[in-house]
């Protein structure tokens, strides 16, 4: 399965050159012309690293980063045509995985790209998911709700960690099958569903809190409390 990868980037030219570049790779590719675009394709589909420039209008590049990062570690390399290092050193602060600067060499790109997607995929994530009493632990592989460990099967977990992954983002039903269940899976989409009442019968029923949230006619949404 090819890598997906988002182009955020203001520049009609420059963003189609790269993106016939990256096709051309086997990459599959789309792309936003200004942070609000991106954002919004960020939150409705799955992608496996972002290249984000920062001189965007609208909501520049870093605070696009910033966003991003409030709900997902996805990589994310830098595009820029400014060269200081308060710069590099700011973008890669706010959570980039990389900096690269206008011009360069495809080849650069192209490297920086597959070190960037082989490091994100060789390292377990370290980062500890939690929305209220609920905590998700992906190197440890565990669930805790006030301290307490729930007993949830693979397929539960990664659902869970999907929605916790993405939290604020209304996922539909067919995005967590072809996030938690795969591309090939040919199966009716109200598996979902079902993994969803397991979930709650686990977690919800059992300890008296609500973590998934139905959005009636989209999807389900796990959202910060309030």
């Amino acid at each position: 399965m090819s890598a997906r990868i988002l182009i955020i980037e203001d520049e009609a030219k420059f963003a189609r050159f790269v993106e016939m570049e990256l096709s051309y790779e086997g990459y599959s590719v789309s792309k936003a012309s200004d942070g609000r675009d991106g954002l919004e394709l960020l939150a409705s589909d799955s992608f496996d690293l972002v290249l984000l420039d920062i001189m965007l209008p609208g909501l520049n590049g870093m605070e696009v980063l910033r966003r991003i990062r409030r709900s997902s570690s996805i990589p994310v390399i830098m595009l820029t045509a400014r060269d200081s290092v308060m710069d590099k050193v700011a973008g890669l602060d706010h959570g980039a995985d990389d900096y690269i600067t206008k011009p360069f060499a495809i080849e650069e790109l192209l490297a920086r790209i597959r070190t960037t997607l082989r490091k994100n995929a060789a390292a377990p994530s370290q980062e500890v998911f939690s929305v209220g009493l609920l905590q998700l632990d992906p190197a440890k592989h565990m669930v805790t709700v006030n301290h307490k460990q729930v007993d949830l099967t693979k397929r539960e977990f990664d659902l869970l960690q999907y929605l916790l992954e993405n939290k604020g983002n209304v996922l539909s039903r067919e995005a967590l099958l072809e996030n938690v269940w795969g591309f090939d899976f040919e199966g009716e989409t109200n598996v979902v569903d079902v993994y969803i009442r397991f979930l709650r019968a686990k977690i919800d029923e059992v300890f008296g809190i609500k973590t998934i949230a139905t959005v009636r006619g989209v999807g389900y949404v796990i959202r910060d409390e309030e």
